[in-house]
Formats: structure tokens, C-alpha cells, sequence
């Protein structure tokens, strides 16, 4: 990983999906059950088509994926999936984070005392979700998402900064799609491409290959 900047970072937000952990199969089949439950058997959702959804505003998801849907319904219809997302990610057995992210998270917070935070483009109570799941909500100091605001991730990461105090000059974003890369440009921090999740991404501050490479960041 390149050096991202020769001051210390001390702030570090995450995106959720494709960055710390990929949920899509588990979501595919939750979002297809809600989906022939509501009589719509023509639509399909599938792990690849969602890949390329997520990380897009949870509004901008359901007008793609449903786009013959009058927006009435195709609000319904996206609550119903959500549903049965949430439902379908607490039963699911499987470990969906990808490698290393748990110990790196916990040794940045409590070894290399780093602060962590988490603004996703998710639905509200997402992120809560992953947190408990995995363990990991006493090592983020701070959340933010769509679902909460309504606004988009540069806002919400704007939002959070403003609320936790944090500068822009130790703060990084991590993310793995080119809307992060633009979210990160609007609220003014560096961005660290994670090339390993469901984006392209050219021109970033630094790219990780994998996510303990965020444990070489300058301190």
C-alpha cells in the first residue's frame, strides 16, 4: 500500500459492503423470497446484480432493480426485501467478513488506539446488525447511513466528522466502489480503495489488496 500521507491517521471510516464483508449470496435469496412472495416471479435478484448495486443509496437500489414497479409499491416492495435481509443475515451461520477484517479492526482500536467509524449507503439498522454479528461494535466509535438521514455518504461522512470533532487532514475513508471515491471528495478526506470488494476504482489516495493493510498506515 502506498503511503497515504505523511501525517498520522487517526481517523479511519468504513463502508460495510464489499469492504468488510460481502453478504450478497445471503441477500440475494432473502430479497428473491420477498420478491415471489409479492407475486413478482419475473424479477430476479442475484449476487452479481447486487454487487453492482450496493453501495448506492438504498432508494437509487430499488428504482434499478425494480424498474417497471410504480414507485408506491417499489417502496413496499424494497421495505419487504430489507426485511427479509435483516431476518435472512441474523440466522446465516456462515462468516461473511472478509479475511483478517475483524482482528485488524480490533487491533487498530485497541493496540494502534485509532478511533473507527462506520457510513454506509444502507438501509437503517444495517450497520447495527453487522456490528452485533460480528463482535465488533465496541471497537466503532460512531455510525452514520442513508437509512438514518436520508442524505448521501459525502453528507453523512461530512455529519459524522462534524458530530465526533474530526479533522480532515488524519481522517481517511475506506471504500471500495468510485461513488466512496466520490463521497470521500465531497466531504474532503483521503480515500483508500479496497481492491478486493465489488467496485473499479482509478485515481485513489492509496489501494489495500487486503484489509489488514490498513494496520501500515502512518501513525
Amino acid at each position: 500500500m502506498q503511503e497515504i500521507s505523511k501525517k498520522s491517521v487517526n481517523h479511519i471510516i468504513l463502508d460495510v459492503d464489499g469492504t468488510l464483508w460481502n453478504t450478497t449470496e445471503v441477500v440475494a435469496d432473502a430479497w428473491n423470497e420477498a420478491i415471489t412472495k409479492d407475486g413478482r416471479s419475473g424479477i430476479r435478484a442475484t449476487a452479481n446484480r447486487l454487487q453492482g448495486l450496493f453501495g448506492k443509496p438504498m432508494n437509487v437500489i430499488g428504482e434499478l432493480l425494480f424498474t417497471d414497479v410504480a414507485q408506491e409499491v417499489r417502496e413496499k416492495l424494497l421495505e419487504d426485501c430489507c426485511r427479509y435481509e435483516q431476518a435472512a443475515l441474523k440466522q446465516v451461520e456462515q462468516d461473511l467478513l472478509y479475511p483478517g477484517v475483524a482482528e485488524t479492526i480490533r487491533i487498530m482500536a485497541q493496540e494502534q488506539h485509532r478511533k473507527l467509524y462506520v457510513v454506509s449507503n444502507c438501509q437503517r439498522g444495517y450497520i447495527e446488525l453487522f456490528l452485533e454479528k460480528n463482535g465488533l461494535g465496541e471497537y466503532v466509535s460512531d455510525t452514520e447511513c442513508y437509512g438514518n438521514t436520508g442524505k448521501g455518504k459525502g453528507d453523512n461522512i461530512r455529519l459524522l466528522m462534524e458530530r465526533n470533532g474530526i479533522g480532515a487532514a488524519d481522517t481517511v475513508y475506506v471504500g471500495d466502489t468510485a461513488g466512496d471515491q466520490e463521497a470521500s471528495a465531497e466531504a474532503g478526506v483521503d480515500f483508500i480503495y479496497a481492491r478486493y470488494g465489488f467496485g473499479s476504482v482509478e485515481g485513489a489516495e492509496a489501494e489495500i489488496e487486503e484489509f489488514s493493510q490498513l494496520l501500515q498506515l502512518p501513525r
